[in-house]
C-alpha cells in the first residue's frame, strides 16, 4: 500500500498544511561527530511536530460519511494536535483521549484546535485502547497515530522533502515511538534510492521496536520508563512492522540523561526548543561509527512545557559541570564565609545558592557545614575551584547539586 504514487500523492496534499522545513546545516553537530549533519526542523510546522502530515493526508483519504461521524484518536501530544487541526480544516468534530501524564502545553493546544480532550491512563497504550471504546460506542472513525499505511505515508513525505533538498544524503536518522514515521521514511527512502540508509531511534527505556525486531515479532514492553514522552509506546505497529522489518537498516537507543545534554546543545548551538523525542536523533549521531558521511536527523517536534524545560536545562548545565555544588567544613566565626567566597572569587567562579548549616557537630568551633552551589564554565574550570578550596585547606566534598 505505501506506493511511490501514494507518496508523491501525499507529498501534494499534505503542502496544504505545512510549513516549509528547509535542512539546516549544523557546523557544531559536523565538527563533533566528523560528518556533515543537516536537521530536519519539524518542530517548526505550526502544531509543533511532524504529525499533522499524516492527519491530515489520512484524513484526506476518508469519504464525507467517515469524516461526519466525528473523529477519534489517541496520542501523547503531537498527533493528537495533528488531527485536532486536520478536523478543524475539514470542519468536522474531533475526540483525542490523551495519558494523564501529557504535558499540559499539549493538552492546551490540542483544545485551542476545537477537540474535545479526555484524559486516560497513565501511558499511550491505556487511552489508545480506551479511545477504541469510544469509536465503538459512539460510532466515531479512528484514526490510528501510526499502525495505518495512509498516516504513515503521510508522515514519509519529509523523506521525499529531505532526497529533493539534499540528493546525496547517506543517512536519515527517525525517532520512533510506535514506528508510523520510520515506516514512512525508510520505505520511501528506500524506492527513491535503496543506498541511503535510514536508521531508527528509541529511547532505551521504551525500546519496543528494538526489542520486537530482535524476537522477529510484535512484542509488547512490560514498561517503559523514559522523558521522551512523544516515544513512550509499549507496543510497534502491527500493520506497519513488516515495512520497518524490511526497510529500517538499524535501530540506536538513547538513553534519558543523553537527551538532556542534546537538548542543551541544541538551545545554546542553533536557539531551537526540540522536545525529548525529538532529541532522540540529535543523541543518536554520536552512537554512529561513521565519518565522512552526510546525514540528516530529524527533529520530529518542539512541544515542550514550561516547567519540563526548566528541569531539562538545570540537569543539562549539572551533567556539563557548568552547575556543581561543594561541602565544605569550617570553624563557626567571623570572616570565614568571605575567606571561602574569595577563594572561588579569585577562580572566577560565581557563587549562585549557600547554604549555612551550624548543627552538622555539636562542636560549632571545628565543624560547621557549607554547602556553596556555582556555576562553571565547565569540567576543567570546576576542577581549578575544587583545587583551590582544596591548597587552602577546606577539604571539599562534591555532592549532588540541588537546584
Amino acid at each position: 500500500m505505501l506506493t511511490l504514487e501514494k507518496f508523491e500523492e501525499a507529498s501534494e496534499i499534505v503542502k496544504q498544511v505545512t510549513q516549509e522545513t528547509k535542512l539546516i546545516y549544523s557546523k557544531y553537530f559536523s565538527e563533533q561527530t566528523g560528518n556533515k549533519v543537516y536537521l530536519k526542523p519539524e518542530n517548526m510546522q505550526l502544531t509543533g511536530a511532524y504529525k499533522v502530515r499524516g492527519a491530515y493526508y489520512k484524513i484526506s483519504t476518508l469519504s464525507a460519511e467517515e469524516r461526519a461521524k466525528g473523529l477519534i484518536t489517541a496520542s501523547a501530544g503531537n498527533h493528537a494536535q495533528g488531527v485536532a487541526y486536520a478536523a478543524q480544516v475539514y470542519g468536522v468534530k474531533a475526540v483525542i483521549v490523551m495519558p494523564t501524564t501529557t504535558p499540559l502545553i499539549k493538552v492546551e493546544r490540542t483544545k485551542g484546535y476545537g477537540a474535545e480532550v479526555v484524559l486516560y491512563g497513565n501511558v499511550y497504550d491505556e487511552a489508545c485502547a480506551y479511545a477504541y471504546e469510544l469509536a465503538e460506542k459512539e460510532g466515531y472513525t479512528f484514526i490510528h497515530p501510526f499502525d495505518d499505511p495512509a498516516v504513515a505515508t503521510g508522515q514519509g513525505t519529509i523523506a521525499m522533502e529531505i532526497v529533493k533538498e539534499l540528493p546525496l544524503v547517506d543517512y536519515i536518522l527517525a525517532p520512533v515511538g510506535g514506528g508510523g514515521l520510520a515506516t514512512g521514511v525508510s520505505t520511501l527512502a528506500k524506492l527513491l534510492n535503496p543506498n541511503i540508509r535510514v536508521i531508527g531511534v528509541e529511547p532505551a527505556g521504551a525500546n519496543c521496536l528494538q526489542t520486537s525486531i530482535r524476537e522477529g515479532k510484535v512484542t509488547t514492553l512490560e514498561q517503559i520508563n523514559t522523558i521522551a514522552d512523544g516515544t513512550a509506546v509499549k507496543t510497534p505497529g502491527e500493520r506497519i512492522f513488516p515495512y520497518l522489518q524490511e526497510n529500517l537498516d538499524d535501530i540506536i537507543t538513547v538513553e534519558d540523561d543523553e537527551l538532556i545534554v542534546a537538548f542543551l546543545d541544541m538551545v545554546e548551538n542553533h536557539k531551537m526548543i526540540v522536545e525529548n523525542s525529538g532529541l532522540l536523533t540529535v543523541a543518536a549521531l554520536k552512537h554512529m561509527d561513521v565519518s565522512g558521511k552526510k546525514i540528516v536527523s530529524i527533529l520530529s517536534g518542539g512541544n515542550m512545557d514550561v516547567i519540563t524545560m526548566s528541569s531539562v536545562v538545570q540537569l543539562g548545565l549539572i551533567q556539563r559541570d557548568r552547575i556543581f555544588t561543594v561541602s565544605v567544613l569550617l570553624p563557626d566565626r567571623p570572616g570565614e564565609l568571605v575567606r571561602v567566597a574569595s577563594v572561588v572569587a579569585n577562580e572566577q567562579g560565581n557563587i549562585i545558592k549557600l547554604d549555612h548549616n551550624q548543627f552538622v557537630s555539636t562542636n560549632r568551633n571545628a565543624a560547621v557545614e557549607l554547602k556553596i552551589t556555582l556555576e562553571a564554565f565547565g569540567t576543567e574550570h570546576k576542577k581549578r575551584i575544587v583545587d583551590a578550596l582544596m591548597k587552602n585547606g577546606y577539604a571539599p566534598r562534591l555532592i549532588r547539586a540541588n537546584l
